[in-house]
């Protein structure tokens, strides 16, 4: 007899939609894993800023495909990185299992990219000119991929964590 297929939930949304914030409570209140693609990149490779100076976006997506792939097949609830989604390869492998779309208004993104640290939002022009344009950019393959989507503007984490995780186990 096979061993079930592990409980998978990936997050995917843009940048400062919550995909960490809100994952890591679905995680809990699921009891599986959590996992966050981008951490794991840190962690193997170094800082996602300086992966983009050394080797250029193309090489960082290789290793975020790498990453989101190994995530999947490890199962629990995966945070995607905002522009794993510009992947063909990684929006298929996406289709293959339940996957929320996290939203958030440009207010609220706003003060929560105020740290940097992002660096498609690195150079000279406005951060929220910038995360408007890549949000755009992006926007149908989060769609492509979304089974549900829950905004994370106005309402605390711990309440969205709660639906989504609801959500999930009616997927099952």
């Amino acid at each position: 007899m096979s061993s079930p297929e592990p409980l998978t939930l990936a997050l995917v949304g843009p940048m400062g939609a919550g995909k960490t914030s809100v994952g890591r409570r679905v995680a809990k209140k699921l009891q599986v894993p959590f996992i966050d693609t981008d951490r794991r990149i840190v962690i193997e490779h170094g800082p996602i800023p300086e992966l983009f100076t050394a080797y250029g976006e193309e090489h960082f997506r290789a290793l975020e495909r790498a990453a989101v792939a190994q995530a999947l097949a490890e199962g629990g609830v995966v945070s995607v990185g905002g522009g794993a989604v510009t992947s063909a390869e990684t929006r298929a492998l996406l289709r293959r299992h339940p996957v929320v779309l996290l939203t958030v208004s440009p207010e609220t993104v706003a003060r929560r990219i105020s740290g940097g640290g992002r660096p498609m939002l690195a150079g000279g022009e406005d951060p929220m000119v910038r995360w408007n344009e890549i949000y755009e950019q992006r926007r149908g393959w989060y769609e492509e991929v979304a089974d549900a989507t829950f905004d994370t503007s106005r309402r605390p984490m711990q309440r969205i964590a709660e639906e989504i995780a609801a959500w999930r186990r009616e997927q099952a």
